[in-house]
């Protein structure tokens, strides 16, 4: 796609995550958003997209009334300035960005990312066009960037490995026949279908296994995709993405309604960290027999909902722990 397709598609990316927002202080438009602007979400998440175009898309949904949140002074939240557009002040961290990735994969649910939104309002970093809702220049934008889309397609662009991971060549083949497809929805699912495959085996024959009840949790550990350990600033941020694989006969069902009531939690030895965001469909994944699935979970700031702020210490060791009903585990984040 060329660059200004991608950078109109960034509102776009914007337009889809602010609209399924829903928290305090934040409402959606009543209207759907399509499916097809997730792929824009994750060229952003990607940095194919600047961080000047996203918020330049989220200042323009609040400016045309599809989501109202008020500022930390009690006025609109585009009073704020976003030196970011220009380049003159601070960018949109990047746990922010993983959030929006994950949220392009296509599970992660409004909650799960409305922390990441409020934290970029109460950083100052939106600001909303004058034209508001009827800025023709952005209705433009938005116009292009679905007809291009349309043209361009959503093909999955990732080869489905880690580092000096060999893939197997069947799963290599069922990837490569997906291009055949004609009818584009149909084409992307036989693609995440392949795609997860591949996942899976990659992380089956690379990662450690840990047992929890019929539940297998693959965990490859820090430094390896999704995983990583960082300071953006003063806060400390710790993603974490692992395989989930069911091998009873009977459904798991993975829980996580919100930070306060979750099976899933960081801890160091004496406290425990509740996670800033995830991509658990509707609180939860279920697991049928002989099915899996990989999940991310960020700890980071403190979104609210009974959640906390993620503190590391160098001199403690940390633990992703499984709590739940049908077994337990403790696995060393390293």
């Amino acid at each position: 796609m060329p660059a200004p397709a991608r950078v109109a598609a960034g509102i776009v990316a914007v337009a889809a995550v602010a609209v399924l927002l829903a928290a305090p202080g934040a409402h959606a438009a009543s209207h759907g958003v399509p499916e097809w602007v997730k792929a824009n979400a994750g060229w952003w998440a990607e940095g194919a997209i600047t961080d000047g175009d996203f918020l330049g898309g989220v200042g323009y949904l609040i400016g045309a009334g599809i989501i109202d949140v008020p500022a930390p002074g009690g006025d609109a939240a585009g009073q704020g300035g976003s030196d970011a557009e220009t380049g003159g002040g601070p960018a949109v961290p990047e746990w922010v960005k993983t959030s929006a990735g994950w949220w392009a994969e296509g599970s992660i649910t409004d909650e799960d990312f409305v922390g990441s939104l409020q934290y970029l309002i109460n950083a100052g970093l939106i600001r909303v066009p004058s034209g508001g809702a009827d800025d023709p220049e952005a209705d433009a934008q938005a116009a292009d960037a679905q007809a291009a889309d349309d043209h361009a397609g959503m093909a999955a662009a990732g080869d489905g490995g880690s580092g000096g991971y060999s893939q197997p060549a069947d799963l290599l083949d069922d990837l490569a026949a997906c291009a055949d497809i004609v009818r584009t929805y149909e084409r992307l699912d036989c693609e995440r279908d392949a795609e997860g495959a591949i996942e899976a085996h990659m992380y089956r024959t690379t990662a450690t296994a840990y047992e929890a009840g019929p539940v297998v949790f693959y965990y490859p550990g820090l430094g390896t995709e999704g995983n990583d350990l960082f300071m953006e600033g003063d806060q400390a941020i710790l993603t974490v993405r692992m395989l989930a694989e069911n091998t009873g006969s009977e459904n798991a069902v993975l829980s996580c309604t919100g930070p306060a009531i979750c099976a899933y939690d960081v801890w160091d030895g004496s406290r425990a960290f509740k996670y800033s965001g995830m991509d658990f469909t509707n609180g939860q994944i279920v697991l049928k027999p002989g099915t899996y699935r990989a999940f991310n979970m960020l700890f980071g700031p403190n979104i609210g909902y009974g959640g906390t702020q993620f503190e590391y210490d160098s001199s403690k060791e940390y633990t992703f722990r499984v709590s739940e009903p049908w077994g337990s585990a403790n696995i060393p984040i390293s």
